[in-house]
């Protein structure tokens, strides 16, 4: 007899998938994976990172100067930093890409979990398992009571657990009934809050960075001009939120009275506190001004902005007095080139009082420049100026006098701080003197102007700061705290009882004897849950006296 051998009919292959469908499926993983809580986990440890240049590396946004001085130190790095805006972190792009990945990878992980919640909240406990002794922690014993009894005063002593009372099914023993109780359901709720407060404080902060805006200025302490928000043209640096124009800011007046600092004796800055004048809302109708101090971080909160003191200098003031014995008088701000000693260097424009010289050109040749130091605590090593402390015991300059066009016609930008040396290179500005002055000297150029040096004032900086959303950052933050508190205190847990009448004979049943079988499990964290088991169980069985057999405890691993 002969086997013929059949082949076996090829398989056909699955058909191929459509380019939509392999499109749509693409999209349904890529949005799985993005809102899975690992992928947030990853995406909020990264903007952690992405924050550390921000806080290593100087700002623009905070101080534009020490950035620029930080890429002219390092002329090959720097401007590579720049490029990948290193020093603008908090708008950059790739920290913005951060920002809005893990916003919409926190709405997708937790809009389906706050629906898995509410729809457990509606779930009764589930059935106690059909063998209780295969729990970690479980106890039998034989009670003087109907199974109904046992359970009445079980749940009556379950208050906040949810219950649900069964009786037994098809399976179950004659006269059956199950009692299943769960509690710990705020520890979900605690999760789902702490995370829901972590997106309102990104939606918080970016509302804040749209719609807010911050302005600096220097001020004079002591009677000097204040300032209104009227616009931010009174600002010496302004920065408006990404949909806002600068236009609508909350009216407010500020003038300083004065300033003091409180130094260590090493020259440590210890407190800086300036007493201030200020208008707002209904204020500046009647012209009332309104007293306050400011310290730093301690800002003054008012109509919805922040007053903050940031920091202070010292602003010389000289009186130049022209050979026809017209007076000019100025005082400005120079920049601090040493923290810890508070050394100065700033320059002062002067241009002569109008009608004093026949033509413009002429004019602007007879202009004068103070350029030079200044030191709150004076120390010569010979002609050389220094400064010993921040504070201004003993104040002097060292300055360079020119006579000439110092460029205040020219409708060029130029540094507060230092003069156009293109004007002294082209012979439009000429030293005249080099001189050291204390408060009170003078010294005569030969033209016959003569310069004096009257002292100097303090200044400070303030910084005005909008944040329509700041309220809410702080109601999000302390909701952070409270939902993960909760959600760290707060166990699952679950217990069931299961009552059935004991049968002492066969075909006998014993009238109000019951066995009683109690089991529970933590759904979580099993620290604990062992003593917290035997308490309940004291509670719910043991003041009910056994009768007949012993109470049995099980051996506690289940075998």
């Amino acid at each position: 007899m002969t086997v013929t051998e059949t082949a076996p009919e090829p398989t056909s292959a699955p058909p191929r998938q459509s380019l939509p469908g392999r499109a749509l499926a693409f999209v349904r993983n890529t949005w799985r994976g993005l809102t899975s809580m690992r992928t947030a986990l990853v995406l909020l440890f990264l903007l952690a990172l992405a924050a550390i240049p921000g806080a290593l590396l100087p700002q623009r946004n905070l101080n534009e100067q020490k950035v620029d001085q930080y890429i002219a130190d390092r002329p090959t790095l720097g401007p590579w930093m720049d490029r990948f805006e290193l020093f603008d972190v908090f708008s950059s792009f790739w920290f913005t890409a951060v920002y809005v990945l893990l916003f919409v990878s926190l709405v997708g992980c937790i809009l389906p979990r706050c629906l898995d919640h509410y729809r457990a909240l509606r779930t009764p406990p589930v059935r106690a398992p059909r063998n209780l002794t295969r729990l970690p922690l479980h106890h039998t014993r034989t009670v003087a009571q109907t199974p109904e009894q046992v359970i009445e005063r079980a749940a009556s002593h379950l208050r906040g657990w949810r219950t649900e009372v069964r009786d037994g099914d098809d399976r179950a023993r004659d006269g059956e009934i199950t009692l299943s109780a769960e509690k710990g359901y705020t520890r979900e709720f605690g999760n789902l809050v702490f995370h829901l407060a972590l997106v309102g404080l990104l939606v918080a902060i970016a509302v804040g960075k749209l719609f807010g805006y911050e302005g600096s200025v220097i001020v004079i302490a002591n009677g000097g001009p204040g300032f209104c928000t009227t616009s931010p043209a009174v600002f010496d640096s302004f920065k408006a939120g990404n949909v806002n124009d600068g236009t609508g800011m909350t009216p407010l007046c500020v003038r300083v009275k004065d300033f003091r600092a409180d130094y260590l004796d090493s020259g440590q800055a210890e407190m800086f506190t300036s007493n201030i004048e200020y208008q707002a809302g209904a204020d500046l109708r009647t012209d009332t001004w309104r007293t306050t101090a400011v310290k730093v971080n301690h800002p003054l909160r008012v109509a919805g902005d922040r007053l903050y003191l940031q920091g202070h200098g010292y602003a010389p003031t000289f009186t130049v007095t022209f050979p026809n014995g017209q007076t000019r008088t100025e005082t400005i701000q120079w920049r601090p080139e040493d923290a810890r000693t508070f050394l100065s260097s700033g320059v002062l424009r002067i241009d002569p009082p109008g009608g004093m010289y026949a033509t413009d050109e002429e004019r602007r040749r007879n202009q004068i420049a103070v350029e030079g130091l200044f030191a709150p605590t004076a120390l010569f090593h010979g002609n050389l100026l220094t400064s010993s402390f921040p504070r201004m015991d003993d104040p002097a300059v060292a300055v360079d006098i020119y006579r000439g066009d110092t460029g205040l016609d020219t409708g060029r930008p130029q540094s507060l701080f230092a003069l156009d040396p293109e004007q002294i290179r082209q012979g439009r500005l000429s030293k005249e003197a080099r001189v050291n002055l204390r408060p009170g000297e003078s010294t005569t150029l030969p033209n016959g102007t003569k310069v004096s040096f009257d002292g100097a004032q303090e200044f400070v900086n303030l910084q005005v700061s909008h944040d329509p959303a700041q309220q809410w950052v702080l109601v999000s933050a302390l909701a952070m705290m409270g939902g993960l508190l909760v959600s760290l205190l707060v166990k699952r847990r679950r217990i069931w009882i299961r009552v059935y009448p004991e049968v002492e004979t066969p075909g006998t049943v014993a009238q109000r004897r019951s066995v009683v079988e109690m089991g529970g499990l933590a759904r979580t964290d099993q620290a604990g849950w062992g003593g917290e088991f035997d308490r309940l169980r004291e509670r719910l069985l043991d003041d009910t006296e056994p009768r007949g057999t012993a109470a049995r405890d099980a051996d506690p691993t289940g075998e």
